[in-house]
């Protein structure tokens, strides 16, 4: 057993202290980055902001508003679409703003496998498991590189560097950061397991800019202050769950009671999703998500409209010209300690 003294910050416990700032209007700030894929050596151009892989969320009806809104967001397709639907919209649509998701299971690789033989090759592989931390893990993300060399793959989750140095190391290009942030993810409640997720950020960004690599913040943003916070922390990707729920784009009942409209949300790992999609959930293991009832929202437009509105006012706050500046021009300020005096004062 072994305690670390060292605090660890999550989103709620720190503000971004404003600078200086020769910016005249929100306009002028660039939210777009351009990046260069240590493995597979393709580009990326865009908002890097990302849909998360989750019923409700990484929905055809999601990436086709993405691609309409224009700013170069993508979205991580929901694996459990069937092969003939994903083969018909990535003809439509091309690949360049989706991630193609798998989990480790056998069924995930035979369908990747026939979805590239049938020549419908995707550009980006998002590799989504609850545990990135074991052996086999680290094993099919080597597999997967060898098998295509040319994919850029973005996989996890961990929240410490060395792991992410080891994914980087074994071809992972983006390594996808948070364990038990998400709002429908129970992960912390069931097992106890995970890490705050500004400060896994931060160090994780730093372990794999070292090696040239990347990561995805994910989870735990609920506002869009939250994102700003994972950007100023050195993420470089954001991917969001909860905020994009709930939206006509979500592909899920609307239901009214009481006058208000409701839509289902769930954690990939609850009771819901693993009786949708496997029959139910294995007698060796518990759920480890929860299914909630958030507000209908309409068009997504209005919220990606608050959310980049809201990243661009960060920059202007700090004097960040570009989105790539803002972790350079952050300063972080602890809040939850001053509170905690001030209700101890009494």
């Amino acid at each position: 057993m072994h305690i670390e003294e060292d605090t660890k910050l999550d989103f709620k416990d720190v503000l971004i202290r404003p600078k200086r700032s020769t910016l005249k209007s929100r306009k002028d700030v660039d939210i777009s980055r351009e990046f260069t894929f240590k493995w597979s050596g393709k580009k990326f151009n865009g908002v890097p902001i990302i849909a998360a892989n989750m019923d409700g969320v990484g929905t055809f009806d999601m990436a086709r508003a993405f691609i309409e809104d224009g700013n170069g967001l993508s979205v991580a397709l929901h694996k459990h679409y069937p092969l003939a639907d994903l083969q018909t919209f990535y003809k439509e649509n091309g690949p360049d703003s989706i991630w193609y998701s798998i989990g480790m299971v056998k069924a995930d690789e035979e369908k990747l496998a026939e979805f590239i033989k049938a020549g419908s090759k995707p550009d980006k592989l998002c590799i989504d498991v609850a545990n990135g931390y074991s052996e086999h893990f680290v094993d099919f993300v080597k597999g997967a590189r060898e098998r295509y060399p040319d994919l850029t793959i973005m996989a996890g989750n961990v929240v410490t560097g060395e792991m992410v140095e080891q994914l980087i190391l074994a071809g992972v290009d983006v390594v996808k950061v948070g364990i038990g942030p998400g709002s429908v993810c129970t992960t912390r409640k069931m097992t106890g397991v995970g890490y705050p997720q500004l400060s896994a950020i931060i160090e994780c960004a730093d372990a794999a800019h070292g090696l040239g690599g990347l990561i995805c913040a994910d989870g735990g943003c609920t506002v869009p202050g939250d994102i700003a916070k994972a950007f100023g922390g050195g993420a470089d990707f954001v991917m969001l769950g909860g905020m994009l729920s709930g939206h006509d784009q979500s592909e899920q009942e609307i239901v009214e009671k009481n006058g208000e409209k409701f839509v289902q949300f769930y954690g990939m790992s609850s009771d819901t999703a693993m009786k949708k999609h496997k029959g139910g959930v294995a007698e060796y293991r518990a759920s480890e998500g929860k299914t909630v009832r958030v507000p209908y929202r309409g068009d997504v437009a209005d919220t990606l409209q608050d959310v980049l509105g809201g990243l661009r006012s960060t920059c202007t706050y700090v004097g960040a010209v570009r989105l790539k500046e803002l972790s350079k021009r952050t300063t972080f300020v602890r809040v939850t300690q001053q509170l905690n005096t001030v209700f101890g004062q009494g």
